[in-house]
């Protein structure tokens, strides 16, 4: 008998993923602003800025996942420090239109399967997510939401991972003892936190640029 009763999941790049790469989105943006096909290698280099500068913790600082508002505010502030108003007037708000709607993203190849099986062995389910938009959108889409019992988002609590109450506030919503459930994620510094209420923790590599995530190791952990 497993000794777990529950698995939480982190969100983004764990179960759910932007479909394509950033530079794709931003040549989609282009596009629906009307605008003449952008330069590669211009789109490349805004695109890496964006990378490098949204995981600093000046940027993670500043509370973007604490509200819709904020999120916003943060996100289309960063783009256009990255150069995007400069390759085209309004694509930073543009871009960040499509980075939250629900047809921009997609499931990893073996994320149903997985949750699924959970399922099946009677497991409660939950996602753990530090975001600034509704995720559950993307979820219905992409057939994640039958298999999900709870849904805990950052910018509903306004306190994100790695504190223990968005752990903890997703046990209580599925009645289970932190030490029986095992959260999985992607992000050390964050999702680690689980640790510190008694829960266990899978951490996953980076993602590859195709193919599964890696999610059957949780099949054997349960």
């Amino acid at each position: 008998m497993s000794q777990f009763e529950a698995v939480l999941f982190d969100a983004g790049d764990t179960l759910i993923r932007l479909s394509g790469n950033g530079e794709t989105l931003l040549h989609r943006a282009a596009a629906n602003l009307g605008v003449d096909p952008l330069d590669p290698e211009e789109v490349a280099q805004v695109w890496r800025r964006v990378l490098d500068r949204s995981s600093t913790a000046d940027e993670l600082a500043k509370g973007r996942d604490l509200s819709n508002a904020r999120h916003r505010e943060v996100w289309t502030a960063l783009y256009g420090a990255a150069g995007c108003e400069r390759l085209a007037a309004g694509l930073s708000d543009e871009l960040y239109e499509l980075t939250v709607d629900a047809g921009s993203w997609e499931a990893f190849p073996d994320t149903v399967p997985t949750l699924s099986a959970l399922h099946e062995r009677g497991l409660r389910i939950g996602v753990v997510s530090d975001t600034g938009f509704d995720l559950r959108p993307a979820m219905d889409l992409l057939g994640l939401s039958p298999f999900l019992d709870t849904v805990v988002m950052s910018f509903q609590y306004g306190v994100c991972k790695p504190a223990a109450k968005p752990f903890l506030t997703a046990c209580d919503q599925l009645q289970v003892d932190p030490e029986r459930t095992l959260m999985v994620g992607d992000n050390p510094l964050t999702d680690s936190g689980a640790v510190t209420t008694g829960m266990h923790v899978l951490l996953l590599p980076p993602p590859a640029q195709s193919g599964p995530r890696g999610l059957g190791h949780v099949l054997s952990l349960v």
